[in-house]
């Protein structure tokens, strides 16, 4: 059985159709990157995987049950805005998500407890070499620090689904280089199953094991609201050579073209 599975999934608000028919098997542990030009549907699927938002019509299954209608434990997040709390000090950010899930009521751990989720704190912050900063506030942070912060809190939970969206969008090249091979290493320890929508298709090449594609097949010029988008290819990505790479790419700048127009 497929860990989720998508079938003839619409997404519309009122007579703007936004997804139209997407169709998608996904295993446990795959990285899936999301690539299309603005306004193709891509975040809109993340929040549907969340739970933020729900289908039109067809169905979002995991593990052969309908996704949970509101987002739990099993799937972390992980915007290109620092999703973190600035009134925290950098340990405190990542022990709060242990202190919610323990003592949702109290929200804070004592005793023996404490120091077993301390302990787990200690050893994450280590893993994203954030270890030396762990009693700095967020804001003393730099922006691949706060990334590295947000990643952190999100695989501290270990979600069965990490979503995230552009998360290195905002960081200069060298430091979004360094926050791949963080992720890389992540990913591989524990197996998570991750969807990334990134503009950068070099960057979806690079961190996938799996591209999709999301692109309008159909479109009206009377219009524009009538149809929406799908997965126009869906490529493991060990299987790219160089002519459907510029396919892609240029399917993606075409329909950015034509936006813009």
């Amino acid at each position: 059985m497929s860990f989720i599975t998508v079938k003839h999934l619409w997404k519309e608000y009122g007579d703007q159709v936004i997804l139209e028919n997407l169709n998608l098997t996904v295993q446990q542990g795959e990285f899936c990157s999301l690539v299309g030009a603005s306004g193709c549907g891509k975040s809109t699927f993340l929040k549907l995987l969340l739970g933020q938002e729900q289908p039109s019509r067809g169905t979002l299954n995991l593990n052969g049950q309908p996704l949970p209608g509101e987002p739990d434990r099993n799937r972390g997040i992980v915007f290109q805005r620092y999703s973190v709390f600035p009134h925290l000090s950098v340990r405190q950010n990542v022990l709060m998500g242990l202190e919610l899930e323990q003592r949702p009521l109290l929200g804070k751990l004592f005793g023996r407890a404490r120091r077993e989720a301390l302990a787990q704190v200690d050893a994450m912050l280590e893993a994203v070499g954030l270890d030396g900063a762990a009693n700095k506030w967020p804001h003393e942070l730099s922006g691949g620090m706060q990334q590295r912060l947000a990643i952190a809190q999100s695989f501290l939970m270990r979600p069965r689904v990490l979503l995230l969206d552009e998360p290195f969008g905002a960081l200069d090249p060298g430091i979004r280089n360094d926050m791949h091979q963080l992720l890389l290493k992540l990913w591989r320890e524990t197996g998570t199953t991750i969807f990334m929508v990134t503009h950068d298709l070099h960057e979806g090449f690079q961190l996938g094991t799996r591209l999709l594609v999301f692109d309008k097949v159909r479109r009206d010029p009377h219009d524009p609201q009538a149809y929406g988008a799908t997965i126009t290819y869906d490529l493991p990505i060990g299987q790219a050579d160089g002519q459907l790479v510029q396919d892609i790419t240029e399917q993606v700048r075409s329909t950015a073209r034509h936006q813009a127009a």
